[in-house]
């Protein structure tokens, strides 16, 4: 009989896997043409100021492999930075290892990123975007540590890592 952790594991990594690649098909993330932003390009622009995994991530809403991420195991003091914009994001103060594969955080910077609902894959999430470019970082979840409860599961290749000065 299968656990019901293994059964959870299983189905994260073939949600990941079918995420991987997906695209909408404008090149634009649903919430960015929805709405305006301070930093925006066209879609030619982005290809050409992004590596192909941070386009996919940050303008197509893909999501990069569990474990596969450099800052998974950034334990620096510093700012964790919107790949696409390089608008502040987190905070290491608020990093914490969630077990997910993931690069996660218990709390954003102050309005540095917006929330809207994702239904895709056949269940519904909180999809969490660059508050200045609209690019995708990852999802919100409600089982995250004390103080907030929140576990922001971040894309790492959508993100990048200033330190602080020593």
């Amino acid at each position: 009989m299968m656990s019901r952790r293994i059964f959870l594991a299983s189905s994260a990594v073939l949600t990941v896997g079918a995420g991987i690649g997906a695209s909408l098909g404008s090149g634009t993330t649903a919430k960015a043409a929805a709405e305006s932003f301070p930093v925006t390009h066209t879609d030619d622009e982005w290809r050409k100021l992004l590596t192909p995994d941070q386009y996919n991530v940050l303008r197509q809403e893909g999501t990069e492999y569990p474990n596969s991420s450099e800052l998974l195991t950034e334990h620096r003091k510093g700012i964790f930075a919107c790949a696409g914009c390089d608008q502040n994001a987190f905070s290491s103060e608020t990093k914490f290892d969630s077990g997910t594969g993931w690069p996660s955080f218990w709390a954003p910077i102050d309005n540095a990123i917006g929330i809207s609902r994702d239904t895709s894959f056949g269940m519904t999430r909180d999809a969490v975007h660059c508050s200045s470019c609209g690019g995708h970082l990852g999802h919100v979840f409600n089982d995250g540590p004390k103080p907030t409860g929140l576990r922001y599961c971040m894309n790492g290749v959508a993100m990048k890592f200033h330190p602080a000065a020593a």
